[in-house]
């Protein structure tokens, strides 16, 4: 078996952290290790993570040298201690369902494969699941994806025999940049067709600010990726379409 490196920044989120960690053990899969990457919380997040550590030898508490607020930092710093094939992420708000590493690795087998992703739910604050399935399509290479985000961070993994480690930068729309990033080696992202995880919504949600999100997603095209000002155009009228569609319905 192959380990998988789960990546979980945190920073103070005491009040959800226990039943993140709690989804990664409930794993099928059991061949994983997870960074507990605390960003200098100010509440119990460190001592509830220690917890787990003193049970499980597979769970490790890392330390950012300085609080961030941004979630690319803590995630590097997982990245960087990461010994397994795979990285996969999961926020210390979200959960993901005990199937999700079992369903997403055989997707690897394929040569072009360098990405796994899922469907997923959204639960609000308190954890309620809504019925709603966020779905995105079976098969992304790097144009289609240029054209919008449709792999859910949290249900994302990424095979390093293939791409490497491939680290976020610290800018709006890190995730997306780094598959982007993935990808553009010339692999693709392959998705299970299944529900694998629930993403809490907050009022503070980075992904709420859709207006703001337009810009960001210039910025990658031009600025990171070195687009050409037409091909950007193009990526982004479709980028902004397909907002405008999820949007209206």
């Amino acid at each position: 078996m192959a380990t998988v490196s789960v990546i979980m920044p945190c920073h103070n989120g005491s009040a959800t952290l226990r039943q993140a960690v709690d989804s990664v053990l409930a794993q099928t899969y059991a061949d994983w290790e997870l960074f507990i990457v605390d960003d200098v919380s100010t509440d119990a997040s460190a001592a509830i993570a220690e917890e787990y550590c003193a049970k499980d030898s597979r769970i490790k508490l890392l330390h950012t040298p300085a609080p961030t607020g941004k979630p690319a930092t803590p995630r590097n710093v997982g990245i960087e201690a990461a010994s397994g094939r795979f990285i996969a992420f999961l926020d210390c708000d979200d959960q993901w369902l005990p199937d999700k590493l079992e369903h997403q690795l055989p997707l690897f087998e394929k040569a072009d494969c360098a990405a796994a992703f899922s469907f997923y739910k959204k639960m609000d604050s308190y954890g309620n699941v809504r019925p709603a399935v966020v779905t995105s399509p079976a098969v992304v290479s790097f144009d289609q994806l240029l054209d919008g985000n449709c792999i859910g961070n949290l249900t994302g993994m990424y095979d390093t025999a293939k791409v490497g480690k491939v680290f976020q930068k610290e800018i709006h729309h890190e995730d997306y940049l780094m598959w982007l990033q993935v990808l553009q080696k010339g692999f693709v992202a392959r998705n299970t067709g299944t529900v694998e995880a629930y993403y809490r919504e907050s009022g503070t949600s980075v992904s709420g600010s859709k207006l703001k999100a337009l810009s960001w997603t210039w910025t990658i095209y031009r600025k990171e990726l070195g687009l050409s000002f037409r091909a950007s155009v193009l990526h982004f009228m479709k980028y902004a379409i397909k907002g405008l569609g999820k949007r209206l319905k």
